[in-house]
């Protein structure tokens, strides 16, 4: 098979990107068998970085496995603004990036201040096992959001980084096939208004959050003014953030107060 038979084949899928993904395919195959076997995955809608294994992200080659959150492009925002706040907490700031999936952005960050302390959680197991070949396996933690955190972590928290899933329950069908068929629910359903997980990162930050934290949360544009009611609820400074290059949405809160170290809720 050539590859334009690839391209071709890719094109008759949908693929947008057939020149490209053609490219990478034919490029990670080690015979024609195994060619045919990925570019019918990928024509059948299997996320073309699950079939590399691997996805670019931030300027890193981060590892992806089968059923995990492929990194997406918008969430690069997060590192930008993540970084931002580390290097405004000095060297030795603790990073923690909450529902990691692959741990691309505590990589991403590690990455660009190796001088940072950086953990990372999830609790699809499935995503802890990918997230430990790309960032050191002692700093991934399996757990539910906070309960995954070792507890010296408690009150030394400088920025908290959280792409919690932000799918309400109803939309989901709605997804690509990409990620409706080929990522695990854990990882896109965000509960009946999208904000179930959102909510409980903001309730339950407090006592984990150092003087002067910042706390990160991806979500949804339409979802943007409701995702700061919650992080302000939790007595933060709020401010909306978004980047129309890579169509990210975040909010940002940052501790002022009595707000590191307590239990805050709305």
């Amino acid at each position: 098979m050539t590859g334009m038979d690839v391209v071709a084949r890719l094109r008759a899928a949908g693929c947008v990107y057939a020149e490209e993904e053609a490219r990478l395919l034919v490029e990670a195959a080690v015979d024609e068998a195994e060619l045919e076997r990925l570019v019918g995955a990928r024509a059948a809608g299997t996320p073309l970085e699950q079939l590399l294994g691997w996805a670019e992200f931030a300027g890193l080659r981060i590892a992806v496995a089968p059923g995990v959150f492929v990194p997406r492009r918008r969430t690069t925002l997060l590192v930008r603004l993540a970084v931002r706040a580390a290097e405004a907490a000095g060297p030795g700031a603790v990073v923690v990036d909450l529902c990691c999936g692959t741990g691309a952005v505590a990589a991403a960050v590690r990455a660009a201040r190796p001088d940072v302390e950086v953990h990372a959680s999830d609790v699809d197991p499935a995503a802890v096992a990918c997230a430990r070949s790309n960032l050191p396996p002692a700093t991934v933690h399996e757990g539910d959001l906070f309960g995954a955190l070792p507890h010296h972590l408690r009150s030394r928290v400088d920025v908290l980084v959280a792409n919690a899933p932000y799918v309400p329950s109803g939309d989901l069908t709605l997804l690509p096939p990409e990620a409706r068929d080929h990522e695990h629910r854990v990882s896109l359903d965000g509960g009946d208004d999208g904000l179930a997980v959102q909510r409980r990162v903001a309730e339950e930050a407090g006592p984990w959050l150092s003087p002067g934290a910042t706390v990160l949360v991806e979500t949804g544009r339409h979802q943007a003014a409701r995702s700061a009611d919650l992080l302000r609820a939790a007595g933060l400074a709020v401010e909306v953030v978004t980047d129309d290059e890579v169509d990210g949405c975040a909010v940002t809160g940052t501790v002022t107060g009595a707000v590191a170290g307590a239990v805050q809720t709305a």
